[in-house]
């Protein structure tokens, strides 16, 4: 009998216990990549018609969470819905939105400040040493905040215990 389809391996008791932590990622993955290639294209746009490298960058971070933030917040609860219905009666559980609004406005809190700071600094920082395009900043400033905006959620995530 082939070991993998089966269900029974460790490999599907680490995806069935971290599921929901993966499915957090991913929508972070998806909405992050929009949210980078809008920051990217309005960075090169604006740096084209406007010298001036301070309102580039903060242009670019506020493109970044215009993009996104919503998209975000949709892959998030097309992941969660059934959470959010008791499965007895099929009505919505407030109770549990609740709780999940405010654990999440707590984790994206801490993990939104260490991206913006990191995001807005690198991205300055690349424009003025100069040698590379705005949309060349923007994008190495957002991956540069990325990797410290991950790290920094998925330890909130744990923290407040957002996927019991």
């Amino acid at each position: 009998m082939p070991y993998w389809p089966y269900g029974n391996g460790v490999f599907d008791k680490f995806l069935k216990r971290y599921r929901q932590v993966i499915l957090f990622n991913k929508n972070l993955l998806i909405s992050g990549t929009g949210g980078f290639f809008a920051s990217a294209y309005i960075s090169q746009m604006h740096l084209e018609h406007y010298a001036d490298k301070l309102t580039n960058s903060i242009l670019a971070l506020m493109m970044e969470y215009v993009a996104y933030i919503p998209l975000f917040v949709l892959l998030f609860y097309i992941d969660n819905r059934n959470r959010y219905t008791d499965s007895v009666t099929g009505k919505r559980n407030s109770k549990v939105i609740k709780e999940d609004v405010k654990k999440l406005f707590a984790t994206f809190s801490v993990a939104e400040i260490v991206f913006s700071v990191t995001r807005f600094a690198s991205q300055y920082q690349l424009l003025q040493v100069g040698g590379v395009e705005a949309y060349q900043a923007s994008m190495m400033g957002s991956m540069i905040a990325w990797v410290a905006f991950f790290i920094a959620i998925n330890l909130m995530v744990k923290l407040v215990r957002l996927f019991r």
